[in-house]
């Protein structure tokens, strides 16, 4: 049995516990009773790569805490690769000491002291893609590593996999030696599998991983194609790399249905705040992350943080639609190519500026809806009451569609938004943390109390802040939908309009979920 005496596993941690991993969504399957919505928190390798070190693990752990973060559900503190030198003679994995002076189990504790989960990273292969030490055929052993240094979470990547791949079952059979292997130590692990999407994991994953890279990797990029990342579609050869935005959303969208709770679609980590997008891009890139059910990884300098990447990732109107416990992903109802403005087209450099319309279903009854534009210019999109319940009015049943003849509210989940004065407060320490507050007006002044655009999950969950009608999850109603109406938005060039539906006669109920 894995060691399991640290202090905070029974007290602070404790009350700090995300839901995801308190398995409080009842009759929902997940293989070890975690992540029962997407797992949220910050990975090293996109801003750093092999730079890490101690100093930097528990800065950013800090950071995240100061900033209110870790609150908002940023649990996990993942060290990527190039922590290792190598294992020792009888085996072991072992750290580096120059980068690690005080040893795993150290930082560990440091982290778990800080109310985080403590996060590290390995490869189904010989060596991981930096070529360290790697796990295959050593499952068993560095299982029992991981466990005995308080690792709570396991990326598991895909390099220098001596060719076991192919087919479904073998890789699957390859993955599965690891999942065993952390079962068996006694040590709740979240299991993300990172193997790119080969084979097709979606199909397959979810008895043995709680998520699976879907894509090959992302880069700070909204639409620009790369050579290295050569497929358009899910079923892919070759998945690759510098795959942007756009390229991983558009080949997510036939296979969100797959995910469920406990078993999740990773469309890689969060490139927010890394210069190469616009606010517009981060926005979208943010916002459907959300939407699609992918674990909620930032991907940055923390400690470099900007006012305007703060308030992204800071939005809890998106994150609640993240962490929904009903698990639903969003459907793409709709796609359409550029469409003409002034006898021209929304092209941009890359793409033929498509447009698209997704709808997801949420625990309470209500829908999420969002519009996104890839082309160069501003438009106004619209959708219809059928678009928003496509899943209902297509079901072949001559049954009216209860939904079709209500009135909905709308609330703009981007409209409340952070303002930069209030997120470069909490950056340069000018606010305390406060508790949740339900005022859905007040600005922040100096040395005040946070305002009501923050919000703190680890003292009132996002489902019952929801029940709870806190202004911070709703964003700002905008306008109602009548029966049989449309939803009509401006959306920028690259960017997304997002909206919460709730009906005025209460909860819509829900349909049965699909079938995987």
């Amino acid at each position: 049995m894995a060691r399991l005496s640290f202090t905070w596993l029974a007290t602070t941690a404790a009350l700090l516990l995300p839901l995801a991993l308190r398995g409080d969504a009842a009759g929902m399957s997940s293989y070890n009773g975690l992540a029962y919505t997407p797992a949220m928190g910050w990975d090293n390798w996109n801003a750093f790569g092999c730079k890490v070190s101690e100093e930097l693990i528990l800065t950013t752990a800090q950071k995240i805490v100061e900033f209110g973060l870790r609150d908002l559900g940023y649990y996990y503190i993942i060290l990527d690769d190039c922590w290792s030198s190598g294992r020792t003679s009888n085996g072991t994995l072992q750290a580096n000491t120059t980068k690690f002076p005080d040893g795993i189990p150290a930082v560990a504790e440091k982290i778990h002291d800080m109310g985080l989960g403590w996060g590290m990273y390995s490869s189904a292969g010989k060596y991981t893609c930096a070529q360290y030490a790697a796990s295959l055929g050593a499952e068993k052993q560095d299982a029992q590593t991981f466990a005995d240094w308080g690792v709570d979470y396991l990326k598991y990547d895909n390099c220098y996999n001596e060719g076991q791949e192919g087919t479904a079952l073998v890789t699957y059979s390859r993955y599965k030696a690891m999942s065993d292997a952390l079962n068996a130590t006694g040590r709740p692990i979240l299991y993300s599998m990172c193997n790119w999407g080969q084979d097709n994991p979606w199909d397959w994953a979810q008895t043995m991983a709680n998520s699976w890279r879907m894509s090959g990797d992302v880069y700070d990029s909204f639409d620009r194609p790369d050579p290295r990342c050569p497929c358009d579609t899910y079923e892919c050869s070759l998945p690759g790399f510098h795959c942007s935005v756009m390229n991983i959303l558009n080949k997510a969208a036939p296979i969100l249905n797959k995910a469920q709770p406990g078993a999740w679609n990773d469309l890689d980590m969060l490139e927010v705040g890394n210069g190469g997008m616009t606010d517009d891009e981060y926005k979208t890139h943010f916002s459907m992350w959300a939407l699609a059910k992918s674990p909620l990884i930032m991907g940055i300098d923390v400690t470099m943080m900007t006012a305007e990447t703060l308030s992204i990732y800071s939005n809890p109107a998106i994150i609640a639609i993240n962490q929904d416990s009903l698990g639903v992903p969003v459907t793409r109802v709709w796609q359409s190519p550029a469409q003409s403005q002034n006898e021209t087209y929304s092209v941009d450099a890359y793409t033929a500026g498509e447009t698209s319309f997704w709808t997801g279903e949420l625990m309470n009854g209500d829908y999420v809806v969002a519009f996104v534009n890839g082309g160069s210019k501003a438009t106004i999109l619209t959708a219809t009451m059928n678009d928003v319940f496509v899943d209902l009015v297509t079901t072949g049943s001559n049954a009216p569609v209860s939904q079709l003849q209500q009135t909905y509210d709308v609330y703009d989940l981007w409209a409340n938004r952070m303002s930069n004065a209030t997120a470069q407060g909490i950056i340069s320490g000018n606010f305390t943390m406060g508790t949740n507050s339900t005022n859905p007006t007040s600005e922040a002044t100096a040395n005040s109390t946070l305002p009501m655009q923050t919000y703190n999950a680890t003292q009132l969950s996002y489902a019952d802040g929801l029940n709870a009608n806190n202004t911070a999850l709703f964003g700002v109603k905008v306008k109602t939908m009548a029966p049989m109406g449309t939803l009509s938005a401006r959306v920028p060039s690259h960017g997304v309009a997002v909206y919460r539906l709730r009906s005025q006669g209460g909860g819509s109920g829900m349909r049965k979920r699909d079938e995987l």
